[in-house]
């Protein structure tokens, strides 16, 4: 089995895929790749760009540190394709804000400050008579 087999499936194919595989040429010369190989590449492509890589990170992976001799261009861009590809990110934090405090209150009994959602009486004074 060829690394490549091995990638995984994206939900959908992403619409700049194709134009990043055709565009690694501006990148490297010997990386001109025929119609038929771009196709095949594609899914490739559109699991990395699934991943929340930035296309032009992926083209510099593909493109960056090549063999001075290279036989068959979308070979090594498959191989790159499936032994490079990056994880997927992890959920973001969630970050809580801390719950503000209650407001100062001056308590209706005895004028003494205290927090509270509303005003009202301290814990100290005894309820309001009805």
């Amino acid at each position: 089995m060829r690394v490549f087999d091995a990638l995984p499936v994206p939900r959908a194919l992403h619409p700049g895929a194709a134009d990043l595989l055709a565009g690694l040429r501006r990148h490297d010369p010997r990386l001109l790749l025929a119609e038929r190989d771009v196709r095949r590449l594609v899914p490739g492509v559109s699991a990395w760009l699934e991943r929340g890589v930035d296309p032009e990170a992926v083209a510099q992976a593909l493109s960056g540190g090549l063999p001075e001799r290279i036989r068959d261009p979308a070979s090594v861009l498959a191989y790159r394709l499936g032994a490079l590809i990056p994880p997927h990110l992890p959920p973001a934090p969630v970050v809580r804000r801390p719950r503000r405090p209650d407001p100062l209150q001056n308590c209706d009994g005895c004028d003494r400050a205290f927090r509270a959602p509303a005003p009202g009486r301290c814990r100290e004074c005894p309820p309001a008579a009805a």
